[in-house]
């Protein structure tokens, strides 16, 4: 056990910094706090370098710290907050090793669900679209551009699904190729399109993109989609929260395979 007391501590500033997207990109590493995040990771086959506890564990963060075989750091409760992204901290933060994955990693069945997620904004959007993706049973989660998937908000916001999930970042590019080589067909999410999303046919091998709120998809993403689908809004408001649009999407998709003929 290494007990860091100094603020000065340079091992603290390195993991300080991978709050950051610029201390992630350049370390390679990122952090991971709360016990079931942690082991979430750990199932999924995340490589970790180091467990950092506060003095105040709780006893499920104190059984997560012991089966953890890494270098163990502590700090006081004060130090510990520089590293949390929690406005109520958990006592346990892992550091873990950013996996390179990539889309010819991928292996999916042959009636696939994906969902693809351009740019979005917000980490914690993000998160709640790969939790999401998660509970409605999809296969593969496509990141193209937009937040770092690997922010504290993403894997809070996930539970911890994002390590357990195949997730992929790539380029619009990389991702549209990938799709027309495996012949997976793209429904694209937009307020202007005529079809209602139950109306679609999302039964067989399918990958569904949605974009930012504000912005929508780019036009390279609507004419590289094979359908339009629009979901009603009845009030005042011009759009959904894309974490609740997601999720529409693909509990539709799973619906109709529940009932498949």
């Amino acid at each position: 056990m290494v007990r860091i007391t100094s603020s000065h501590n340079p091992r603290l500033k390195a993991l300080a910094e991978l709050k950051e997207r610029k201390g992630r990109t350049h370390q390679g590493r990122f952090l991971i706090e709360g016990a079931r995040e942690i082991e979430r990771a750990l199932k999924a086959g995340i490589e970790l370098e180091a467990a950092i506890a506060s003095e105040a564990l709780s006893d499920e963060e104190a059984r997560v710290r012991s089966g953890l075989r890494v270098e163990h750091l502590e700090l006081p409760e004060t130090l510990f907050k520089r590293l949390s992204s929690r406005e109520n901290p958990a006592g346990l933060i892992a550091v873990g090793r950013i996996p390179k994955r990539s889309l010819a990693d991928l292996v999916i069945p042959p009636n696939a669900l994906i969902l693809v997620a351009v740019g979005l904004e917000k980490p914690g959007n993000l998160g709640s679209v790969l939790r999401s993706a998660d509970a409605a049973g999809a296969d593969a989660v496509l990141v193209a551009g937009g937040v770092d998937l690997y922010s504290p908000q993403v894997i809070r916001n996930s539970t911890g699904t994002i390590f357990s999930l195949p997730t992929i970042p790539a380029s619009d590019s990389e991702i549209l190729s990938w799709l027309q080589q495996h012949k997976i067909p793209l429904v694209a999410s937009t307020p202007h399109a005529q079809m209602l999303f139950w109306q679609a046919d999302l039964r067989g091998k399918v990958a569904i993109v949605v974009g930012p709120e504000h912005q929508g998809l780019s036009e390279g993403w609507l004419e590289g989609a094979s359908i339009r689908v629009r979901i009603p809004m009845q009030g005042q408001a011009d759009s959904l929260n894309v974490a609740v649009s997601a999720a529409l999407l693909l509990y539709e998709a799973r619906r109709q395979r529940s009932h498949r003929a």
